[in-house]
């Protein structure tokens, strides 16, 4: 009796008869053989018709198909190295479940627009299904690090009374008759949690209206924030180090077919390991005066600069104590230098950018207040957070690392909007 199987195991059923569920990937007729190639979710596998050695509605229904129909076959597995995959699948049955209607994603260019009008039928092709694994290995590796480390996760609000970012990036709505807004991050509701259990962490979708549509940036994201109480700056880069280096590991394991899909070059990647560089924002400064876009002391800095710092380093690395004037209100001041905040964004190699930001949080009610007064914020929405400076305050730590930047990265692809099965963009909400 067949056995039903996944492209993803069907390595197991060599020389054995299988039933496999899918879909009609690509066609290629060669008369009186027909080769199909069928996805199933979990990979595709090339199957074989050979007219004379099925039944007259076999073949007839290979001939049917059209791409992306729905259809269920019954073959034995061959092992052949000249397949994709290094497997066929000489078929002997086939059952039509749907004939698809003229697919409109063919194998032709097609421009990124019409594509993201289409992302719902655009997320079959075997460069986003490749894409999309990867970021669920990198979603799993990211529990399963901080899960046997110590951390307890602990979901944080989506609806806020209160920015935490900054007031101008805001989504605003109505909370029966109150103001609320969709959360820019989790890392104020983190430090209160970390004070009642230690090492916690909240990881979901974060809000940005922010006005930009460069290749790095999202209107929804996903991020993983961890809060350590007792935790210093140089803490938390250690964490951040170690973190990271275990995600580029479990990608590398588990995910080695889709890199290849995606023509990713995996040697940068496989060289990443702790210790990773640290400069400070200072020195990140004199380095900038050697490029054609040097920055003035005290702002942050935008891709060109995150771009050429991380240009100079083979691997990941950190820059530090960014001034307090661009940075969010809760960082703690630099005790050597008080126009210093004591930040650290963690810059990727090849381009890509930002893709960790953290630091440790003011410990002090009174220069929380001051930080507030000076951003021009009001302290009503805070109070609860001001609270926690009042009962046990204690020095500590956390970041929060954007899981599509991450995924851009480690696939080596060009834009963020394809590391999310849905994209929202400036402009676009649909589908």
């Amino acid at each position: 009796m067949a056995e039903l199987a996944t492209v993803q195991n069907i390595a197991q059923f060599v020389d054995s008869e299988v039933v496999l569920h899918g879909w009609l990937y690509n066609k290629t007729d060669k008369g009186r053989l027909k080769f199909l190639q069928i996805r199933d979710g979990t990979g595709i596998i090339q199957g074989v018709v050979f007219q004379k050695d099925v039944s007259t509605a076999c073949f007839e229904n290979a001939e049917r198909l059209t791409q992306e129909s729905a259809l269920v076959v019954r073959g034995t597995v061959r092992q052949d190295d000249r397949a994709p995959g290094g497997h066929e699948l000489a078929i002997h049955d086939i059952e039509i479940v749907q004939i698809a209607e003229e697919y409109p994603i063919t194998p032709k260019e097609h421009g990124i627009e019409f594509l993201m009008e289409n992302r719902h039928l655009w997320l079959r092709s075997s460069q986003q299904w490749a894409i999309l694994r990867v970021r669920a290995t990198v979603i799993r590796a990211i529990r399963d690090w901080l899960d046997s480390h110590g951390f307890l996760l602990l979901d944080a609000p989506i609806l806020t009374p209160s920015s935490c970012e900054g007031t101008t990036t805001l989504f605003e709505t109505e909370y029966f008759g109150e103001k609320a807004y969709l959360t820019q991050s989790g890392q104020l509701y983190n430090e209160a949690t970390c004070a009642a259990f230690g090492k916690t962490y909240c990881f979901g979708p974060t809000f940005r209206a922010e006005k930009s549509k460069t290749r790095r940036h999202l209107i929804e994201f996903w991020m993983v924030e961890p809060e350590i109480a007792y935790a210093t700056l140089d803490d938390i880069m250690a964490v951040e180090e170690q973190f990271v280096s275990y995600i580029i590991g479990r990608c590398l394991e588990e995910r080695a077919e889709e890199l290849k899909t995606l023509e990713r070059d995996t040697a940068s990647l496989e060289a990443i390991e702790p210790p990773f560089a640290r400069i400070s924002y200072n020195d990140a400064i004199a380095m900038l005066e050697q490029s054609d876009d040097p920055l003035p002391w005290g702002e942050d800095f935008g891709a060109p600069h995150e771009t050429y710092v991380a240009s100079q380093f083979s691997q990941p690395v950190f820059v530090h104590r960014y001034p307090a004037q661009c940075k969010a209100f809760y960082m703690e001041a630099d005790a050597n230098d008080p126009r210093l905040s004591l930040s650290v964004d963690l810059l990727a190699p090849e381009g890509y950018g930002e893709i960790i930001g953290g630091g440790q949080r003011t410990s002090s009610l009174e220069l929380l207040e001051q930080s507030l007064r000076e951003h021009n914020l009001p302290p009503e929405p805070f109070a609860w957070y001001l609270d926690l400076r009042r009962y046990g305050s204690v020095p500590h730590a956390g970041f929060g690392l954007g899981v599509e930047r991450t995924v851009t990265w480690i696939c080596g692809i060009h834009h963020i909007r394809e590391t999310i099965a849905f994209p929202r963009t400036l402009g676009r909400i649909y589908p």
